[in-house]
Order: structure tokens, then sequence, then C-alpha cells
């Protein structure tokens, strides 16, 4: 008579649940690891400029902060960093809606199709910074010139994003619209721009990312020949002074503001459309 073995429930493919350890729970957050790379980033810098040894070329960590301190205490550099917000915040709004109806035009129409694809072609290859002596010639010293470049940076990148979304919406969904009896702005509001919206808020990031950085290297020019400006002012102004620990609180301050940007707002208005509707996870 055979007798059956007892099976071990392991040996049935039931497999255990394993705690993780606590070093493995750190490490499944994505906080703590972008925290320790940028802590690593940290040392890297005040290590080798320890090493060198030349605080007007590349001054420490610790000298930035300490300066940075001092530039928002003194209240200058909160005041340069109000008129670069009031500047861009403008000016992207005028370069998104720009870009907004063109490329609604080019999807409800044939011809608006050949001119947005002409108009991306010539102006967006083309840097905006190249656009700063006519700027000057047609707007004058100030912030219409600053603003002017901003929303060159910013329509094309977001165009071609808008439309490539549009282009990509799926035949199902634009017969559903059809259906409806949906045509022209309505088509575009109800069925376009939330089938579409992951390319518009990837468009929207390009644009930021282009307008912010076009703002900073406009200042620079303009800050320098009205006495006046934001960001870019104030580090241009730093080093003719031969203050480079103040020079790289400035840069500090550009690349703080735009993580802010991208990790918060940005964040935060995919969490609320894409994520919540299912888009992306």
């Amino acid at each position: 008579m055979e007798h059956t073995p007892k099976q071990d429930p392991d040996a049935e493919g039931e497999i255990s649940a394993r705690r993780l350890s606590p070093w493995e729970k750190l490490y499944q957050c994505s906080a703590f690891r972008k925290g320790a790379l940028l802590l690593l980033l940290a040392l890297a810098w005040q290590g080798y400029a320890a090493a060198l040894g030349n605080k007007l070329m590349f001054p420490t960590l610790t000298d930035t902060l300490r300066g940075l301190a001092e530039a928002v205490r003194s209240g200058e550099l909160p005041a340069r960093t109000a008129v670069s917000l009031r500047v861009i915040f403008f000016a992207y709004l005028i370069g998104v809606l720009l870009a907004g109806l063109l490329t609604v035009f080019a999807v409800t129409t044939r011809i608006g199709t050949d001119f947005l694809e002409i108009l991306t072609a010539m102006f967006n290859p083309l840097p905006a910074i190249a656009l700063l002596p006519l700027a000057l010639l047609w707007f004058g010293l100030g912030n219409p010139s600053i603003m002017f470049v901003i929303v060159h940076s910013v329509i094309w990148p977001v165009a071609l994003n808008i439309h490539s979304g549009f282009m990509g919406v799926s035949g199902t969904l634009r017969m559903v619209g059809r259906n409806y009896g949906l045509s022209g702005f309505p088509f575009v509001f109800k069925i376009l721009i939330p089938a579409a919206f992951p390319h518009i808020l990837t468009g929207a990031k390009v644009g930021w990312a282009f307008s912010w950085r076009t703002l900073i290297a406009a200042e620079l020019v303009f800050g320098v020949s009205s006495g006046s400006g934001g960001l870019g002012w104030f580090i241009y102004e730093k080093k003719n002074q031969l203050d480079i620990h103040l020079v790289f609180a400035g840069l500090l301050t550009v690349i703080i503001i735009g993580v802010l940007i991208e990790g918060i707002v940005f964040k935060f208005i995919e969490q609320k459309t894409v994520v919540k509707w299912g888009m992306q996870f």
C-alpha cells in the first residue's frame, strides 16, 4: 500500500510574503533616493571647491549658501526674483495662449495646418536670444523686449506638442464627437483637448523650461542696459563686483525655482488631470 507523502504548503507554489528590511523600505522611497543623490552632489561640490582653493573661480557650497542667506536677508534677491517671476508669468501665459490659438486654427482648417507647419519650420530653430537686437529696436529697453523673446521661446514648442497630441487622438473618439454633432471649437474643447492633455502638459513643461532660461539670458543683456532687472541682472552685477559666491547664489536660486515649478506646480496639475483620469500612472 502506497503512502502519499505530505506536501509542504510552500512547495505547492505558495510564495510567502517577505518583510522588507528598513533599508529596502527606504530604497523604495523616491524622495529618499533623490535626497541621497542631492547629498552626494553637495558633497562633491564642497569637496571640489575646497580642493581647488580659489573662491573667485569656484566658491564652496557653504560660502554659496551663506551668500544666499545674506542676499535674502537684505531683500535684494527676493526683489530681483519677484521682478523675474512677474515678467515670465505674463509672457508665458501669452505664449501658451498664442500657441493654443494657432493649433486650434491648424486642426480646424487645412490652411491653418499649412500655416502652422510653415511658421514652426521657420521660427522653431531660431534661438530666442538671436531676436534680442530686434527686440531692442522694436520695443526699446525694459520688460516688453524681454517678454517678446520669452513669447518666442514658448510658442513654438508648445504649439508642436499640442498639435502632435491632437493628431494622435484616436479615430474612435473623433467619431464619437462627430456623432454628437460637434465641430469646430466645441469639438476641440470637448474631444481633442481632454484626449490630448498629456501632450499639452508636456508642451507646457517644455515651454516653461525654455522661457525660464530665456528670461535669465535676456535679463543679462537688458538688465545691464537699463540698470534694472531680475535674477539675470543680479547675477551679472555680482560678477562685475567679483562677488562670485553671490553669482553662484543667484544661479542656485534659478535652479531652485525651476525645480519647484516643475516638482510642485506641474506635478499638481498632472495629479489632478492625467493621473486622475487614468491616462498616466
